[in-house]
């Protein structure tokens, strides 16, 4: 299966993940991945900047109507909902919160399954609510994949938990090394 867009959600005890596998991954990763994460509303510098810090490829806060390209780190911005576009394009908005949340990484998940179908992989991290449970389920629905954070890896389990009870059969359960192994084996589809 060649995937063409990978979503990663995450709240609470995230960020040491996502700094490791972007540390890891190569400046030349083919496939775009979409951050969807739970940050301050206002605090508008400086987590881009880190995340940088420790990625090979580049870390963009994307504008709205922008269009998602290989080689790209995408960050939903503080405070905006980032949905997918069939078009291959961000929308955000304000409407408002999601499961407390925005940006919500339901709304995220819900639209980048529905617009890249079976090309699309949704990965939960740790974090401290349900949001991102439907939405995954929902990846899962369009024939997409579905990975979670094994809980007993997280440092935070109620939503990698939340998503295994909600989505029933995600595809894998699995800690952070796997989670990067399994990053760089979509490699060999593509």
């Amino acid at each position: 299966m060649e995937y063409k867009l990978i979503i990663i959600g995450g709240s609470a005890g995230s960020f040491q993940v996502i700094t490791k596998i972007l540390s890891q991954l190569p400046k030349d990763y083919p496939i775009p991945v979409v951050l969807a994460l739970h940050r301050l509303k206002h605090v508008r510098h400086g987590f881009v900047e880190a995340l940088s810090f420790k990625s090979k490829i580049p870390v963009i806060e994307p504008h709205d109507k922008e269009k998602i390209k290989p080689g790209n780190v995408y960050l939903a911005p503080a405070n905006y909902h980032l949905y997918i576009e069939l078009a291959g394009t961000f929308a955000l908005s304000i409407e408002e919160s999601v499961n407390h949340s925005r940006p919500s990484l339901d709304l995220t998940f819900m639209t980048g399954g529905y617009a890249y179908k079976n090309k699309c992989v949704g990965i939960i991290l740790s974090g401290a609510n349900k949001d991102g449970a439907l939405g995954l389920k929902k990846i899962k629905d369009y024939g997409g994949m579905a990975i979670v954070q094994d809980p007993s890896d997280s440092q935070v389990s109620a939503m990698p938990a939340a998503a295994i009870e909600k989505t029933k059969n995600v595809d894998k359960i699995i800690d952070s090394d796997e989670i990067i192994k399994f990053l760089f084996s979509l490699l060999k589809n593509n």
